[in-house]
Protein backbone atom coordinates (compact mmCIF):
# COMPACT_ATOMS: atom_id res chain seq x y z
CA UNK A 1 0.00 0.00 0.00
CA UNK A 2 1.32 3.42 -0.95
CA UNK A 3 1.98 6.19 1.55
CA UNK A 4 -1.01 8.23 0.39
CA UNK A 5 -3.28 5.21 0.92
CA UNK A 6 -2.00 4.75 4.47
CA UNK A 7 -2.58 8.45 5.11
CA UNK A 8 -6.09 8.04 3.72
CA UNK A 9 -6.81 5.18 6.09
CA UNK A 10 -5.49 7.20 9.04
CA UNK A 11 -7.77 10.14 8.19
CA UNK A 12 -10.83 7.88 8.07
CA UNK A 13 -10.02 6.01 11.27
CA UNK A 14 -9.20 9.17 13.20
CA UNK A 15 -12.47 10.79 12.20
CA UNK A 16 -14.44 7.65 13.07
CA UNK A 17 -12.88 7.26 16.52
CA UNK A 18 -14.06 10.75 17.47
CA UNK A 19 -17.34 10.96 15.55
CA UNK A 20 -18.82 7.51 14.97
CA UNK A 21 -22.59 7.57 14.69
CA UNK A 22 -24.64 5.41 17.08
CA UNK A 23 -26.98 3.08 15.21
CA UNK A 24 -28.99 0.12 16.47
CA UNK A 25 -27.92 -2.15 13.62
CA UNK A 26 -24.32 -1.59 14.60
CA UNK A 27 -25.02 -2.78 18.11
CA UNK A 28 -26.84 -5.86 16.82
CA UNK A 29 -24.98 -7.38 13.87
CA UNK A 30 -27.01 -10.58 13.78
CA UNK A 31 -27.61 -11.60 10.14
CA UNK A 32 -31.37 -10.97 10.23
CA UNK A 33 -30.99 -7.51 11.76
CA UNK A 34 -28.35 -6.54 9.22
CA UNK A 35 -30.45 -7.89 6.37
CA UNK A 36 -33.44 -5.76 7.40
CA UNK A 37 -31.40 -2.62 8.03
CA UNK A 38 -29.51 -2.78 4.73
CA UNK A 39 -32.71 -3.14 2.71
CA UNK A 40 -34.28 -0.30 4.68
CA UNK A 41 -31.28 1.92 4.03
CA UNK A 42 -31.71 1.60 0.28
CA UNK A 43 -32.91 5.02 -0.88
CA UNK A 44 -33.93 6.09 2.64
CA UNK A 45 -32.27 8.50 5.05
CA UNK A 46 -30.76 7.10 8.24
CA UNK A 47 -33.00 9.25 10.44
CA UNK A 48 -36.15 7.64 9.09
CA UNK A 49 -34.72 4.13 9.31
CA UNK A 50 -33.84 4.71 12.96
CA UNK A 51 -37.55 5.17 13.66
CA UNK A 52 -38.91 2.28 11.61
CA UNK A 53 -36.18 -0.29 12.20
CA UNK A 54 -37.07 -1.17 15.84
CA UNK A 55 -40.79 -1.20 14.97
CA UNK A 56 -40.16 -3.64 12.14
CA UNK A 57 -38.04 -5.96 14.28
CA UNK A 58 -40.65 -5.94 17.00
CA UNK A 59 -43.36 -6.93 14.51
CA UNK A 60 -41.19 -9.44 12.64
CA UNK A 61 -38.33 -10.64 14.90
CA UNK A 62 -36.94 -13.20 12.46
CA UNK A 63 -37.06 -14.70 8.98
CA UNK A 64 -39.85 -17.12 9.92
CA UNK A 65 -42.26 -14.43 11.14
CA UNK A 66 -41.46 -12.18 8.19
CA UNK A 67 -42.02 -15.00 5.71
CA UNK A 68 -45.49 -15.63 7.20
CA UNK A 69 -46.51 -11.95 7.32
CA UNK A 70 -49.69 -10.95 5.53
CA UNK A 71 -49.43 -8.01 3.16
CA UNK A 72 -51.67 -5.64 5.12
CA UNK A 73 -49.68 -6.09 8.35
CA UNK A 74 -46.40 -5.88 6.48
CA UNK A 75 -47.27 -2.64 4.69
CA UNK A 76 -48.82 -1.16 7.83
CA UNK A 77 -45.54 -1.63 9.70
CA UNK A 78 -43.52 -0.42 6.71
CA UNK A 79 -45.72 2.63 6.09
CA UNK A 80 -43.71 5.85 6.11
CA UNK A 81 -40.54 4.31 4.70
CA UNK A 82 -41.43 4.85 1.04
CA UNK A 83 -40.67 2.52 -1.87
CA UNK A 84 -43.12 -0.07 -0.52
CA UNK A 85 -41.90 -2.71 -2.93
CA UNK A 86 -38.91 -3.17 -0.63
CA UNK A 87 -41.25 -4.57 2.02
CA UNK A 88 -42.50 -7.16 -0.47
CA UNK A 89 -38.91 -7.95 -1.44
CA UNK A 90 -38.04 -8.50 2.23
CA UNK A 91 -40.93 -10.93 2.64
CA UNK A 92 -40.13 -12.77 -0.60
CA UNK A 93 -36.48 -13.04 0.41
CA UNK A 94 -37.45 -14.32 3.85
CA UNK A 95 -39.58 -17.03 2.24
CA UNK A 96 -36.59 -18.17 0.15
CA UNK A 97 -34.23 -18.08 3.14
CA UNK A 98 -36.63 -20.14 5.24
CA UNK A 99 -37.40 -22.74 2.58
CA UNK A 100 -34.07 -23.02 0.74
CA UNK A 101 -31.49 -22.03 3.35
CA UNK A 102 -32.97 -23.47 6.55
CA UNK A 103 -33.69 -19.97 7.90
CA UNK A 104 -30.01 -18.99 7.78
CA UNK A 105 -28.94 -15.95 5.81
CA UNK A 106 -26.36 -16.99 3.15
CA UNK A 107 -22.85 -15.58 3.50
CA UNK A 108 -21.99 -15.66 -0.21
CA UNK A 109 -22.69 -12.27 -1.87
CA UNK A 110 -23.50 -14.05 -5.13
CA UNK A 111 -26.27 -16.01 -3.43
CA UNK A 112 -27.50 -12.89 -1.65
CA UNK A 113 -27.54 -11.00 -4.94
CA UNK A 114 -30.04 -13.51 -6.32
CA UNK A 115 -32.60 -12.67 -3.62
CA UNK A 116 -35.48 -10.36 -4.65
CA UNK A 117 -34.61 -6.67 -4.65
CA UNK A 118 -31.11 -7.06 -3.24
CA UNK A 119 -28.58 -6.31 -5.98
CA UNK A 120 -24.80 -6.59 -5.97
CA UNK A 121 -23.94 -3.61 -3.74
CA UNK A 122 -26.52 -4.48 -1.07
CA UNK A 123 -25.51 -8.15 -1.19
CA UNK A 124 -21.90 -7.18 -0.51
CA UNK A 125 -22.83 -4.75 2.26
CA UNK A 126 -24.89 -7.48 3.95
CA UNK A 127 -21.95 -9.90 3.75
CA UNK A 128 -19.59 -7.28 5.18
CA UNK A 129 -21.80 -6.19 8.07
CA UNK A 130 -23.42 -9.52 8.95
CA UNK A 131 -20.36 -11.76 8.51
CA UNK A 132 -17.41 -9.32 8.46
CA UNK A 133 -16.50 -10.46 4.96
CA UNK A 134 -13.75 -8.44 3.20
CA UNK A 135 -15.89 -7.78 0.13
CA UNK A 136 -15.70 -4.70 -2.08
CA UNK A 137 -18.67 -2.45 -2.78
CA UNK A 138 -19.67 1.18 -3.32
CA UNK A 139 -22.61 3.13 -1.97
CA UNK A 140 -23.35 6.85 -1.85
CA UNK A 141 -21.19 7.82 1.13
CA UNK A 142 -18.31 5.57 0.13
CA UNK A 143 -18.33 7.04 -3.38
CA UNK A 144 -18.28 10.54 -1.90
CA UNK A 145 -15.19 9.79 0.22
CA UNK A 146 -13.12 8.37 -2.62
CA UNK A 147 -14.02 11.10 -5.08
CA UNK A 148 -13.14 13.72 -2.44
CA UNK A 149 -9.72 12.23 -1.73
CA UNK A 150 -8.64 10.66 -5.02
CA UNK A 151 -10.52 12.50 -7.78
CA UNK A 152 -10.75 16.08 -6.50
CA UNK A 153 -9.65 17.55 -9.84
CA UNK A 154 -11.62 15.21 -12.09
CA UNK A 155 -15.17 15.01 -13.41
CA UNK A 156 -17.31 12.19 -14.78
CA UNK A 157 -15.71 9.70 -12.39
CA UNK A 158 -16.69 6.11 -13.09
CA UNK A 159 -17.26 3.57 -10.31
CA UNK A 160 -14.91 1.27 -12.22
CA UNK A 161 -12.10 3.66 -11.30
CA UNK A 162 -13.16 3.81 -7.64
CA UNK A 163 -13.56 0.09 -6.97
CA UNK A 164 -9.81 -0.76 -7.20
CA UNK A 165 -9.13 1.94 -4.61
CA UNK A 166 -11.85 0.58 -2.32
CA UNK A 167 -10.22 -2.84 -2.58
CA UNK A 168 -6.69 -1.46 -2.14
CA UNK A 169 -7.48 0.51 1.02
CA UNK A 170 -9.85 -2.03 2.58
CA UNK A 171 -9.03 -3.10 6.12
CA UNK A 172 -9.39 -6.82 5.46
CA UNK A 173 -9.05 -7.66 9.15
CA UNK A 174 -11.94 -5.43 10.16
CA UNK A 175 -14.04 -4.69 7.05
CA UNK A 176 -17.28 -4.22 8.99
CA UNK A 177 -16.02 -1.32 11.04
CA UNK A 178 -13.92 0.08 8.19
CA UNK A 179 -17.03 0.46 6.06
CA UNK A 180 -18.86 2.07 8.96
CA UNK A 181 -15.97 4.53 9.23
CA UNK A 182 -16.07 5.29 5.50
CA UNK A 183 -19.82 5.86 5.59
CA UNK A 184 -19.61 8.14 8.62
CA UNK A 185 -16.88 10.19 6.99
CA UNK A 186 -18.89 10.35 3.78
CA UNK A 187 -21.93 11.57 5.69
CA UNK A 188 -19.73 14.27 7.22
CA UNK A 189 -18.51 15.38 3.79
CA UNK A 190 -22.13 15.72 2.69
CA UNK A 191 -22.63 18.44 5.29
CA UNK A 192 -19.87 20.65 3.88
CA UNK A 193 -22.00 21.97 1.03
CA UNK A 194 -19.99 20.92 -2.03
CA UNK A 195 -21.12 17.37 -2.76
CA UNK A 196 -18.24 15.42 -4.39
CA UNK A 197 -20.75 12.91 -5.77
CA UNK A 198 -21.79 15.45 -8.39
CA UNK A 199 -18.52 14.53 -10.12
CA UNK A 200 -19.66 10.93 -10.44
CA UNK A 201 -20.81 9.58 -13.78
CA UNK A 202 -23.52 7.77 -11.84
CA UNK A 203 -24.87 10.84 -10.04
CA UNK A 204 -28.60 11.37 -10.38
CA UNK A 205 -30.56 13.95 -8.47
CA UNK A 206 -33.67 12.33 -7.06
CA UNK A 207 -36.83 13.62 -8.65
CA UNK A 208 -39.23 15.60 -6.47
CA UNK A 209 -41.62 13.48 -4.42
CA UNK A 210 -44.29 16.16 -4.11
CA UNK A 211 -46.71 15.89 -6.99
CA UNK A 212 -45.18 12.66 -8.32
CA UNK A 213 -46.75 9.29 -9.12
CA UNK A 214 -44.73 7.97 -6.17
CA UNK A 215 -46.64 10.30 -3.88
CA UNK A 216 -49.98 9.10 -5.27
CA UNK A 217 -48.90 5.45 -4.92
CA UNK A 218 -48.11 6.03 -1.27
CA UNK A 219 -51.41 7.82 -0.76
CA UNK A 220 -53.41 5.00 -2.33
CA UNK A 221 -51.64 2.39 -0.19
CA UNK A 222 -52.31 4.46 2.94
CA UNK A 223 -56.02 4.71 2.09
CA UNK A 224 -56.38 1.01 1.35
CA UNK A 225 -54.59 0.01 4.54
CA UNK A 226 -57.44 1.70 6.42
CA UNK A 227 -60.22 0.11 4.35
CA UNK A 228 -61.05 -0.91 0.76
CA UNK A 229 -62.06 1.96 -1.54
CA UNK A 230 -64.17 1.90 -4.66
CA UNK A 231 -62.78 3.16 -7.91
CA UNK A 232 -65.16 6.12 -7.74
CA UNK A 233 -64.02 7.02 -4.22
CA UNK A 234 -60.40 7.11 -5.34
CA UNK A 235 -61.25 9.08 -8.47
CA UNK A 236 -63.18 11.63 -6.41
CA UNK A 237 -60.37 11.97 -3.88
CA UNK A 238 -57.82 12.56 -6.62
CA UNK A 239 -60.15 14.50 -8.92
CA UNK A 240 -59.58 11.93 -11.68
CA UNK A 241 -55.91 12.91 -11.81
CA UNK A 242 -54.04 10.98 -14.51
CA UNK A 243 -51.36 10.10 -11.96
CA UNK A 244 -53.97 8.08 -10.03
CA UNK A 245 -54.61 5.77 -12.97
CA UNK A 246 -50.87 5.30 -13.50
CA UNK A 247 -50.37 4.58 -9.80
CA UNK A 248 -53.23 2.05 -9.67
CA UNK A 249 -51.95 0.28 -12.77
CA UNK A 250 -48.44 0.02 -11.30
CA UNK A 251 -49.68 -1.17 -7.91
CA UNK A 252 -51.80 -3.89 -9.52
CA UNK A 253 -48.93 -5.11 -11.71
CA UNK A 254 -46.54 -5.19 -8.75
CA UNK A 255 -48.92 -7.20 -6.60
CA UNK A 256 -49.79 -4.60 -3.99
CA UNK A 257 -53.50 -4.27 -4.69
CA UNK A 258 -56.32 -6.10 -6.43
CA UNK A 259 -59.64 -4.95 -7.83
CA UNK A 260 -62.85 -6.84 -7.10
CA UNK A 261 -66.14 -5.61 -8.54
CA UNK A 262 -65.02 -2.03 -8.71
CA UNK A 263 -63.39 -1.99 -5.26
CA UNK A 264 -59.68 -1.86 -4.62
CA UNK A 265 -58.03 -3.56 -1.63
CA UNK A 266 -54.61 -4.66 -0.47
CA UNK A 267 -53.78 -8.01 -2.02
Amino acid sequence: MEKKDIQFQNIIWEYYKKNKRPMMWRDDTSPYSIFVSEVMLQQTQVARVKIKYPQFLQAFPGFASLAKADTITLLSVWHGMGYNRRALYLKASAEIIVTKHNSRLPEDPTVLDALPGIGQATASSIAAFAYNKPVVFIETNIRRVFIHHYFADKADVNDRDILPLVEKTLDAKNPREWYWALMDYGAYLATLGNNPNKKSRHYKKQSAFKGSVREVRGGVIALLLKRPHTKKELEDLYDKDERLFTAISQLEKEGFIIEAQGTYLIK
